[in-house]
């Protein structure tokens, strides 16, 4: 069979001898799976601990998934709903808490990492019958529309104050050795964070001047 003309296969035989040769190479691959293969398939138990912190004035103690944001951590074992979850990476800001007088975005926090923190969420600022100066200047200039982002924008709001006041600086703080001046440049870098799909930046920006002007 040293010539071509030798060969006796025919064209279906070759493929089908190939087929069955690549067929018999795969078994021993597909049966010999790691000894971990099952193993890694599972869903690994979860791990819980104990954590204590004060969230609007009141202290709690949670047992919880290690895993557990600080936001579903609120939102689903405290039922504090003031604080939504939107886009849940960071980048809209309606999930904005203050936690030892520092805003923060609660998706991205462990609530584990928080051990003793001072926490205050939108329900912890006012009252129907006592507002905080910013949800009553917020409502004054219409601060918002759907709603669906004030809790964190008004969270947002408070904090920014208190940075400028404590003169905190920002990137647009043209002096690092003077006391920030509460500027509309000021306030829209700061709430750079903070989005609002409504669009009524303008207006929270009217609300937050007139509130940062009686504090200063």
């Amino acid at each position: 069979m040293d010539k071509l003309s030798d060969v006796k296969l025919s064209r279906r035989e070759l493929l089908i001898a190939g087929a069955l040769s690549a067929s018999t190479a795969a078994v021993p691959l597909a049966n010999a799976q790691p000894a971990n293969a099952q193993a890694a398939g599972t869903t690994p138990e979860p791990v819980t601990t104990g954590v204590t912190f004060t969230v609007n004035g009141k202290q709690v103690t949670l047992e919880l998934d290690t895993r557990t944001s600080l936001l579903d951590a609120l939102r689903e074992h405290l039922h504090l709903t003031g604080s939504k979850k939107g886009c849940d990476q960071g980048q809209c800001g309606a999930c904005t808490v203050i936690m030892d007088g520092r805003r923060i975005n609660s998706c991205l926090s462990l609530a584990v990492m928080h051990e003793g923190a001072d926490i205050t969420t939108i329900e912890g600022l006012g009252t129907p019958d006592k507002l905080h100066p910013m949800q009553a200047a917020f409502i004054k200039h219409d601060g918002y529309q759907c709603g669906y982002c004030t809790p964190g924008q008004i969270c947002a709001s408070v904090s920014v104050i208190e940075e400028i006041r404590q003169g905190i600086p920002s990137h647009v703080t043209a002096d690092l050795n003077a006391k920030p001046l509460l500027s509309v440049e000021e306030i829209r870098e700061r709430l750079s964070g903070n989005i609002c799909r409504c669009g009524a930046y303008s207006n929270i920006i009217d609300a937050i001047t007139e509130v940062g002007e009686v504090k200063a």
